[in-house]
């Protein structure tokens, strides 16, 4: 566990162990990732998180401060990625229902930021922080593929389906939705999405 290097005995030089900090910073940052994914913010501690990346919880203050600012940092490194929604896409639609599908398989990562809020809404704060997330990048890249009128309701209404279809399939486990055909489903989630996603025909 990485920590202050030992005091020497007198006379002998004291041994120096070079601490990558950038190194140190990414591995609390992964730790805590996957802490607050599987027990949520107020079921995650400091010292669990600082152990598994082989330092010491005096050293996670150190680079984050506090747990609360700590999770700031988890919520942000996990919703910059994209995960369903695509990029320059010409079919938003199809290309995210896919993507939904695929991730929201029984085989599929378990490290999704979606568990990551879902597992740490309870709590007012953390919930404040995980929203902010959400706005600050899935919700403004689903607003800035729309073109139309009402663009960020429509933008919310599709990521609420999409946490939807991610809490039915891959958190509850229902059964239908667990062992349906991947790409009927896909292309079930897709006629959904096509009603929020693209402009209305003009009458």
């Amino acid at each position: 566990m990485e920590s202050e290097p030992p005091h020497s005995p007198p006379g002998v030089p004291a041994a120096k162990r070079p601490r990558n900090a950038a190194a140190t910073r990414e591995a609390i940052l992964r730790s805590a990732v996957e802490a607050f994914t599987r027990f949520g913010y107020d079921g995650a501690g400091v010292r669990d998180i600082a152990k598994d990346a082989g330092v010491t919880a005096m050293l996670v203050n150190r680079y984050f401060g506090s747990k609360e600012q700590l999770f700031a940092e988890a919520v942000d490194v996990s919703f910059a990625p994209r995960t369903v929604v695509t990029e320059d896409s010409a079919t938003p639609s199809r290309d995210i229902a896919r993507s939904l599908v695929e991730r929201t398989a029984p085989e599929a990562d378990h490290l999704s930021p979606f568990l990551l809020m879902l597992r740490s809404v309870p709590n007012p704060r953390t919930a404040e922080i995980a929203r902010d997330g959400i706005e600050r990048h899935v919700e403004r890249e689903v607003t800035g593929m729309l073109t139309g009128e009402q663009v960020s309701e429509r933008s919310a209404l599709a990521l609420s389906v999409i946490a939807g279809v991610w809490m039915m399939r891959k958190v509850i486990g229902n059964r239908a939705l667990v062992e349906a055909d991947a790409a009927d489903l896909a292309r079930r989630v897709e006629a959904v999405l096509r009603v929020l996603l693209e402009d209305p025909e003009p009458n």
